[in-house]
């Protein structure tokens, strides 16, 4: 299916207070980056953020989910809609790889 544009730039304004954010096109989809690594992906509309440990405390529900067919379980966020709280997420993620 892919992810449309508006949700993508979305994603990337909501995550903006964690450090200079970026998505770049992956095969109909997008990889998420923060400060030059990837965090996350972008798949069917839905944000995953890369299974860190330290991100467990942080999150609302912990939910993992392959983003697509094949792939490593990844977090499922469902709560986009706070920015100091999704920026919070992709930093801890930033600052754990």
């Amino acid at each position: 299916m892919g992810s449309r544009q508006d949700f993508v730039d979305y994603i990337v304004e909501q995550c903006s207070r964690a450090g200079h954010i970026a998505a770049k096109k992956m095969m109909g989809d997008y990889c998420l980056y923060c400060n030059g690594k990837v965090v996350g992906l972008i798949c069917d509309n839905c944000l995953y953020l890369k299974p860190v440990e330290a991100l467990k405390p942080k999150l609302i529900e912990i939910i993992p989910k392959s983003p697509y067919p094949g792939a490593k379980p990844h977090f499922a966020i469902e709560h986009i809609d706070d920015k100091a709280y999704l920026s919070d997420l992709v930093q801890t993620v930033y600052h754990n790889l």
